[in-house]
């Protein structure tokens, strides 16, 4: 869709287009689901969200993936109010589950400059995990640099400030059932 996009639910606002519609999302997490089921056929699962843009990914993508795991959160900071990362990475909420000797799989929304995701995976490969991997719902492909890039991509992204499943612009947005490209 390319014209604005006017929906009550954007406060006002428009949005450029609609880059992923809420059913191709839905397809694409359910197929996510089978890949990591079959990735961890044994072993403890923690499924370890990144918030606050993950959660509703996190949310449809544990009830697709059929076998036993758990579920915790860690909340990482770079940008603020702003639409672009500051490169200054802030860890407001760390993890209270043990990690040693689990299978870690890291779900995160967008994989964007790479900052949070770098100093994040560094912490948690410090605590010894069995396995360590990320899931990302987007990747937009320019964080080279990676040691631990997604093993579990939903989409390619566009280079765009997107907003919707839980990505955000100044903690709005996040509901909106697709994701766009904000105006």
């Amino acid at each position: 869709m390319n014209a604005s996009v006017v929906d009550p639910r954007l406060e006002g606002r428009s949005v450029k287009r609609i880059a992923f519609p809420a059913d191709l999302i839905a397809a694409r997490v359910a197929e996510l689901g089978r890949d990591i089921t079959a990735a961890y056929p044994d072993g403890d699962l923690l499924v370890l969200g990144l918030l606050k843009g993950s959660f509703i990914f996190l949310s449809d993508l544990v009830r697709c993936i059929h076998r036993p795991l758990k579920v915790d959160f860690l909340v990482a900071s770079s940008y603020g109010n702003e639409t672009v990362s500051s490169g200054f990475v802030r860890l407001v909420y760390d993890p209270e589950t043990e990690l040693e000797g689990k299978h870690i799989l890291l779900v995160e929304d967008i994989v964007d400059s790479g900052r949070t995701l770098s100093r994040v995976m560094a912490l948690l490969q410090e605590r010894h995990p069995r396995s360590l991997e990320v899931c990302a719902l987007l990747d937009k492909h320019i964080a080279t640099h990676l040691t631990y890039p997604p093993k579990f991509s939903g989409f390619d992204a566009p280079h765009e400030f997107l907003v919707g499943y839980g990505l955000d612009h100044a903690e709005s947005f996040r509901h909106l059932p697709y994701i766009a490209s904000l105006q």
